[in-house]
């Protein structure tokens, strides 16, 4: 199903469905959380996962605009990926495969800080969580956790794939952007985890046309 804050009027084609919203925010891990403070636009990048039907997101309980979030102020949350640079024969027609995100909508305060920012660790470092110390109380005290529900009729998704949109006798063409993982940088301790070891194997976000 398609769910669309508002209908695109331009480039009505590039609207995506749920499968696609979802599939980006599995795999960005940065999104910009915005919303007005004082009467002034206020926007932070921010880590974050997907969990089911909610957005996680986490800060410090000192963060005073992320508790005025938390206590009900509606914000938007964007996410984006650039997936390659569309090099055509004209400045004109240059351009870039992408897909974007923006999801409208209220948090809600999350009483169980520990739960989020356990499966937020888990997107960012599958399997770090189980090789950690346990929180402390006060570890736990300091942190502002919030979901912000996926609702129908309150995002959309869009993503731009393929060459140059105008014909061509000259080269055209596209070239891919991807995210990679390099080796683990040592500061303490001898051998990364195992758990860090697998990501930095991993690779990272596969190619998109």
């Amino acid at each position: 199903m398609t769910s669309v804050l508002d209908s695109l009027t331009r480039k009505p084609d590039r609207a995506g469905d749920r499968a696609m919203l979802d599939e980006l925010l599995d795999e960005v891990m940065v999104g910009t959380l915005s919303t007005v403070v004082d009467g002034l636009p206020w926007s932070v990048p921010m880590l974050f996962g997907r969990d089911g039907d909610d957005i996680l997101l986490h800060g410090s309980t000192g963060a005073g605009a992320l508790r005025h979030v938390a206590d009900g102020a509606p914000v938007t949350f964007t996410v984006y990926s650039m997936d390659g640079i569309v090099v055509a024969d004209n400045l004109f027609d240059h351009s870039a495969n992408y897909r974007s995100a923006v999801v409208r909508g209220v948090p809600d305060r999350v009483d169980d800080a520990r739960s989020v920012l356990e499966l937020l660790s888990d997107k960012l470092i599958p399997g770090r969580v189980a090789e950690v110390r346990d929180m402390t109380a006060k570890e736990v005290a300091a942190t502002l956790a919030m979901r912000l529900p996926i609702v129908d009729g309150q995002w959309i998704v869009k993503a731009r794939r393929g060459g140059p949109s105008s014909p061509s006798d000259a080269w055209t063409g596209v070239v891919p952007v991807r995210t990679v993982y390099g080796a683990p940088v040592t500061y303490t301790g001898e051998t990364p985890p195992e758990s860090v070891q697998a990501l930095a194997e991993s690779g990272g976000t596969p190619l998109v046309g």
